[in-house]
This record gives C-alpha cells, sequence and structure tokens, in this order.
C-alpha cells in the first residue's frame, strides 16, 4: 500500500503578530518579577536591612519604546541591636527600552532608567537596573509561534510544522510590539 504524504509549504510575507502588552507583563512577571510579584536586585526577603527590589510592573508605550513603570524600595543600613540603621528609599521608576529580535528571543536593549526624584543613590539604583534588566528578560517568541502555528485541529487529518520563522522589524504601537514576520508552514 502506498503511503500518500501532502507537503503544502506556504511562505507568508509579512505578516504580523502582535504580542499585547497584557502578555509582556505576564512574561515579566514569570521570568522577572518572580519572588511574590518582586525582582530583587539587591538581597532577598530574608534581608530585612540591606536589600533593594521592583514591584508593581506596568507595561505601555513612550515615543515608540516600551515603558515598564515600577516601585522601587531599597534599603542599605545595618542591624543594630535588632533594628535597621540607614538609608532606605521607594519611589517610581519608568524604564524605557528598545525591543530587539535576536535568535529567537525578544529582548530589551538600550535600556533608559528615569525617575522623578534624584541623587547619587537614585542614579546607581538607576544604572544597576537597566543592566540587570538587559541581562534577565529574554522572551522565546519563536517557541511560542511555533506551538501556536504547529496545533492540531481536533479531527484534523493532517499536521502542520513550522520551517521557518523569521523577523524582519520590531515597532511599539499603543497596544502592543509588533513583529513582521516572515514563515513557511508545513501541511503533511
Amino acid at each position: 500500500m502506498k503511503r500518500l504524504i501532502w507537503l503544502l509549504a506556504l511562505p507568508a510575507t509579512a505578516a504580523e503578530l502582535h504580542v499585547h502588552f497584557t502578555a509582556l507583563e505576564r512574561v515579566l512577571a514569570s521570568q522577572v518579577f518572580t519572588q511574590e510579584g518582586r525582582r530583587y536586585v539587591k538581597g532577598s526577603k530574608a534581608t530585612k536591612c540591606s536589600f533593594a527590589y521592583l514591584e508593581n510592573p506596568k507595561i505601555g508605550e513612550v515615543n515608540g519604546r516600551v515603558r515598564i513603570d515600577a516601585r522601587f524600595t531599597g534599603r542599605s543600613a545595618a542591624s543594630v541591636f535588632g533594628k535597621c540603621v540607614g538609608l532606605g528609599d521607594s519611589f517610581n521608576l519608568t524604564i524605557a527600552a528598545a525591543p530587539v529580535y535576536q535568535d529567537g528571543y525578544l529582548l530589551l536593549k538600550h535600556i533608559e532608567v528615569a525617575s522623578s526624584r534624584d541623587s547619587y543613590y537614585i542614579r546607581r539604583v538607576r544604572r544597576a537596573l537597566a543592566q540587570s534588566l538587559a541581562a534577565d528578560f529574554r522572551y522565546k517568541v519563536s517557541d511560542d509561534a511555533k506551538r501556536m502555528l504547529e496545533q492540531n485541529q481536533n479531527g484534523a487529518l493532517y499536521r502542520q510544522e513550522l520551517v521557518q520563522f523569521q523577523v524582519s522589524q520590531v515597532r511599539v504601537t499603543r497596544q502592543a510590539v509588533v513583529l513582521a514576520v516572515d514563515f513557511q508552514l508545513a501541511v503533511k
């Protein structure tokens, strides 16, 4: 009996993949803000006198870039007779970054961190956060695209296979990061 295999490879040009900010917030929460909704950049919940963390991230758009608004809380103190003696501060930050696609990942580059207040401590915090976010945020968008495009429908007599996936452009709109994609989907 002869086996019949149909192979259909259809290139799609300039299709757009819209990754809405609500989805990016969930990715950011699962990858970066992993400790009770916080991202510790120094210490941990257990270090009562010396810690720094971000919390409550909200993602949006500013001047064609991704904007992340978050609350920073930090303390740099010593424990003296069970009490923390030293400095601490809490303030809102705005992080602006250019999303780029590289090797299957959506990354944040050219990160700038701003706040309405300024001091030596706050400038050091902003520098550290820019470096930390650049290293820690990596969304494997190609894996999610593969999973969605290869998902079989109930009762389908064929299966799909993502053969090729390329991103030619990344831009930011008011609601989403938009990737212009070229892909080939084989139906077998």
